[in-house]
C-alpha cells in the first residue's frame, strides 16, 4: 500500500471519524479483487445502515450480479463469505482453500438479511504473535485480515511494531541503545516482553527489525481500518527496561519473577510519580505513529503475583494504570485479558477481581473472559461486576499441532451465554488461540456464531462444512467427520491437545515434562475415520483441505500409535528382552522416519518453512542466524540449555521429527541398548545432561530442511495406512 493511503488511513482514524459507520468501497473492491480476482465484477457492493448499532450484511441477486450490502467492509466480506460457503460450496481457511467458482454464479432468490448479535468480535491473543506470526510478511498479514473480514472479526489485537515506540519513548527520557538492548527481547519472544514476563532473551534486537516492522504495522492498521476494523493497541503496564531502577533510584521499582528460568523484570509501581507520565509518553508516541481507535490492551499482572492482595492496593493501582491511558486519550477503553483470574486463581479471589475492575468506569473497560470454552470466569464474577466483556475460545497453547477441541463448546456455549440472564454486559465473542492454523473445522464452528445468536447443530454443520471444504458431498467423509466429533473434538479438561510421545525429551515413562499424552478418547476408535479418509481419497477429487485433513489424521493416527509402541520398547527394556528391545525400538524410529515423510508433504508442517521465513526478515548475515535461532529455540527449548520451559511450543513437524526428535530417540535407545548388553542400569541422569547439549547446539545450528512441500500427500497416507493399519 502506498504511504500516502496509509496516511490517509490513520488520519481518517485519528480525526476522530468513526470508521464502523462508513463503506470504503475502494477497499471493499480491492477486497474482491483479491479474493475472487476476475469474477469480482461478477459482484456489487452496496452500503446498508446498520441494524440498532450492531453491524448487519445482506444478500441478493440484481441480473446476472450478486449484490452484497453492509455498513462496513466487515460486514460485506461477510456476505461475500455467506455467499461463497452456502451458494458456492467454497470456502476459504487456514488449511486449505476450495474456491471453484461456476461459470454462471448461482442466483439467490430470496434476499437474505443477517445481523450480528454481538458489538465486538475480538481475535488474537498475544501469544499468537509469536507462537503463529513471529515472521509474517505483509502479504501474509493481508490474508489474515481478508480472513478476518470474512469470518466477520472487527477487534483484532494489533501489536507489531510495539518496540520501535518503546525505544523512541526511552531514549527521549536518556536511555541507551546499549541498555535497551538488555530489555528488548528476540522476535520470537515479543510476547512475553510486552506481557511483563521476560527481558532480552532472543537478542539484542537489530535495528533495521524496529524499522521495518514499523512500517508494517502501519500498512496492518490501515488495512484493517479500511474495513471497518477497531484494532486494539497497547499501553504502559509498568514494565521497565533493568537500567530504569539505576538511572531512576527515587522510583519504586519492584522485581517479579516468572518462575520460568529467566531473571527478574522490573515493575514500575503505579503509585511512582513516573508511571502516568511514561504511560501518556508512550501513547502520544504511538498515536502519532499509528493512529488510535481507543482501544488499549494492558495486563499488568499477566502470570505474576501482585506484591500485595490488600484490595485498596489493587484499586489504587487499576486507577492509575487507566489514568496514564486516559491522560493521553479520554476515550479510552481499557482492554483487559481475564487469563490471570484463572492462571492466578490461588490470589485472585472475589474482593481483589472486583477491586481491581471497580476503580474504572464501566464504559471505558471491557474485559476479556479469555477461556471461556473451558474456564468461564464471567460465571465466578458475577459477569465482571458490571463490565463488558467477551467470550472467547482459547483452545491452542504453545502452537502444538494435535487435533482436539470441543466442538459442542464452540456450537453451543457461545449463544448459550448470551441468552443466560446472568451474562450481564456480554458484549462480543472471540478466539483467542495461543497458536493458529490447525484444527481449521473448530475454529470455523466457532466462527460461525458471529452472525446468529442460537447454538449451531454439529452434525449439520459438519456435513455443509465437509461439502464446502471437498467440494462434492461424500457420504465416507460424513461418517469420518462423525467420528472425529465424537473422538478428537470431545474435548476435555487438559489445557490444549494431548500429544504424541515422539515430541518428549525421551523418557520409558508414558508421558513426560511439558508432554501429555493422555486422551480423552479411545484411540483405536479414531483409526475407522482415517479408513474412511482414505477410501474417500479414491472418490473425491482431493481439494487443499481435504490433503491438509486426510495428512492430519494420518498423523493424529500415527502419533497416538506411537504411545503403545514407545511403552513396548520400555517394557522389553525392563524385562531386560533384547531382542524385543531392538525389534521395538527400531519401529519406533521407522514411524519417526514415515511421519517426517508424510508432513513433508504439506507446507503447514515445515519446519524449514518457518526457518526459511525466519531469516528472510533479516538483512545481515548475523541478523539472519539470530532469526534462525529465534525460530528454533521457540518450538524446543523455549529458552536456554536448561530451560523448564522446554517442549512446550512442540510442534509435529517435517525436519522437526527427523531432525530434532528422531536423533534424541536415537542416542537414548543407543544408551539403553548398550546397558542391556552390559547387563548394567542405564545413566539417564547422564543421559539428561548428554541430550541437552545436544538440544542446545542444535538450536544454535544451521542444519537445512526443506522449504517447500515434497511428494504427493494422498499417496503417502496411503502407503502408511496400508504400513501402520493392521498393526494398529
Amino acid at each position: 500500500m502506498q504511504l500516502k493511503k496509509i496516511i490517509a488511513a490513520l488520519l481518517l482514524s485519528t480525526a476522530g471519524l468513526p470508521a464502523f459507520a462508513q463503506l470504503d468501497k475502494a477497499a471493499t473492491e480491492a477486497f474482491l479483487k483479491r479474493v475472487v480476482k476476475d469474477r469480482a465484477t461478477a459482484f456489487t457492493c452496496e452500503y446498508l445502515p446498520a441494524d440498532n448499532g450492531k453491524d448487519v450484511f445482506e444478500i441478493e441477486s440484481n441480473g446476472n450480479r450478486i449484490v452484497l450490502r453492509g455498513n462496513n467492509g466487515v460486514s460485506v466480506a461477510s456476505a461475500l463469505n455467506y455467499y461463497l460457503r452456502n451458494y458456492c460450496n467454497s470456502i476459504i481457511t487456514w488449511n486449505g482453500t476450495n474456491l471453484h467458482l461456476p461459470a454462471v454464479l448461482p442466483a439467490v432468490k430470496v434476499k437474505e438479511h443477517h445481523v450480528t448479535p454481538y458489538k465486538y468480535r475480538y481475535y488474537i491473543n498475544y501469544c499468537t504473535f509469536q507462537y503463529s506470526m513471529s515472521w509474517w510478511n505483509w502479504e501474509r498479514w493481508q490474508q489474515e485480515i481478508d480472513w478476518m473480514a470474512m469470518n466477520g472479526i472487527n477487534m483484532p489485537l494489533a501489536l507489531t511494531g510495539e518496540e520501535a515506540i518503546w525505544q523512541e519513548v526511552y531514549k527521549e527520557m536518556g536511555f541507551t541503545d546499549a541498555e535497551l538492548d538488555k530489555f528488548f527481547s528476540g522476535p520470537a519472544y515479543f510476547s512475553w516482553l510486552w506481557m511483563g514476563n521476560i527481558d532480552a532473551w532472543g537478542g539484542p534486537l537489530p535495528q533495521h527489525w524496529k524499522d521495518s516492522h514499523k512500517a508494517l504495522q502501519q500498512q496492518i492498521l490501515a488495512a484493517e481500518r479500511s474495513m471497518g476494523m477497531l484494532p486494539v493497541l497497547p499501553a504502559f503496564t509498568g514494565h521497565v527496561p533493568p537500567a530504569f531502577k539505576d538511572k531512576y533510584p527515587d522510583e519504586i521499582v519492584k522485581p517479579t519473577n516468572w518462575d520460568a528460568g529467566f531473571p527478574d523484570v522490573y515493575i514500575l509501581d503505579p503509585n511512582s510519580p513516573m508511571f502516568d507520565k511514561i504511560g501518556k509518553k508512550f501513547l502520544e508516541a504511538q498515536t502519532k505513529a499509528f493512529g488510535t481507535d481507543h482501544f488499549y490492551s494492558a495486563d499488568t499482572f499477566n502470570e505474576n503475583v501482585p506484591p500485595s492482595s490488600d484490595s485498596s492496593f489493587l484499586d489504587a493501582m487499576s486507577r492509575k494504570v487507566y489514568a496514564s491511558m486516559a491522560a493521553a486519550d479520554p476515550k479510552a477503553v481499557w482492554v483487559m485479558q481475564g487469563w490471570m483470574f484463572h492462571y492466578n486463581a490461588s490470589y485472585w479471589h472475589q474482593p481483589q477481581i472486583r477491586a481491581l475492575l471497580n476503580a474504572v468506569p464501566d464504559d471505558h473497560m471491557i474485559v476479556l473472559d479469555l477461556y471461556s470454552e473451558s474456564h468461564p470466569e464471567w460465571k465466578n464474577t458475577q459477569a465482571y461486576y458490571g463490565k463488558p466483556w467477551i467470550w472467547n475460545m482459547l483452545h491452542n497453547f504453545g502452537g502444538n499441532t494435535g487435533m482436539w477441541g470441543s466442538m459442542d463448546a464452540a456450537a453451543h456455549d457461545p449463544a448459550t451465554a448470551l441468552h443466560d440472564p446472568a451474562s450481564g454486559k456480554m458484549s462480543g465473542i472471540g478466539l483467542t488461540p495461543e497458536g493458529i492454523e490447525q484444527n481449521p473445522a473448530l475454529y470455523q464452528l466457532m466462527i460461525d456464531n458471529v452472525w446468529r445468536d442460537q447454538p449451531i447443530n454439529v452434525d449439520a454443520w459438519l456435513q455443509s462444512y465437509a461439502k464446502q471444504r471437498y467440494g462434492v458431498e461424500n457420504e465416507a467423509v460424513n461418517k469420518a467427520w462423525q467420528i472425529l466429533y465424537h473422538t478428537v473434538y470431545v474435548g476435555g479438561p487438559t489445557e490444549g491437545a494431548p500429544e504424541s510421545i515422539i515430541v518428549a525429551r525421551p523418557t520409558l515413562e508414558i508421558a513426560a515434562e511439558r508432554v501429555k499424552t493422555k486422551l480423552e478418547y479411545d484411540p483405536t476408535k479414531l483409526v475407522p475415520a482415517w479408513d474412511l479418509f482414505i477410501s474417500a481419497a479414491a472418490q473425491v477429487k482431493p481439494t487443499e483441505g481435504f490433503k491438509y485433513d486426510l495428512v492430519d489424521v494420518t498423523r493424529q493416527a500415527l502419533g497416538n500409535y506411537a504411545s503403545p509402541l514407545q511403552q513396548r520398547v520400555a517394557a522389553a527394556y525392563r524385562n531386560k528382552d533384547l531382542a524385543a528391545f531392538k525389534q521395538y525400538s527400531a519401529q519406533f524410529l521407522g514411524l519417526l522416519d514415515d511421519m517426517d515423510m508424510l508432513l513433508g508433504t504439506q507446507e503447514g508442517f515445515l519446519l524449514g518453512k518457518w526457518v526459511s521465513d525466519a531469516r528472510s526478515n533479516g538483512i545481515t548475515p548475523a541478523e539472519q542466524d539470530l532469526y534462525e535461532f529465534n525460530a528454533k529455540d521457540l518450538v524446543t527449548l523455549w529458552g536456554d540449555k536448561d530451560s523448564p520451559v522446554h517442549e512446550y511450543s512442540n510442534r509435529q513437524w517435517n525436519g522437526l521429527i527427523k531432525g530434532f526428535y528422531k536423533p534424541r530417540w536415537q542416542q537414548f535407545f543407543t544408551l539403553l541398548e548398550s546397558s542391556l548388553k552390559k547387563g548394567e542400569t542405564a545413566d539417564l541422569k547422564a543421559f539428561e545432561e548428554q541430550v541437552k547439549t545436544f538440544e542446545w547446539k542444535w538450536a544454535n545450528g544451521h542444519d537445512k530442511y526443506a522449504v517447500k512441500p515434497q511428494g504427493d500427500p494422498v499417496k503417502a497416507a496411503v502407503q502408511l495406512h496400508k504400513k501402520y493399519r493392521k498393526m494398529m
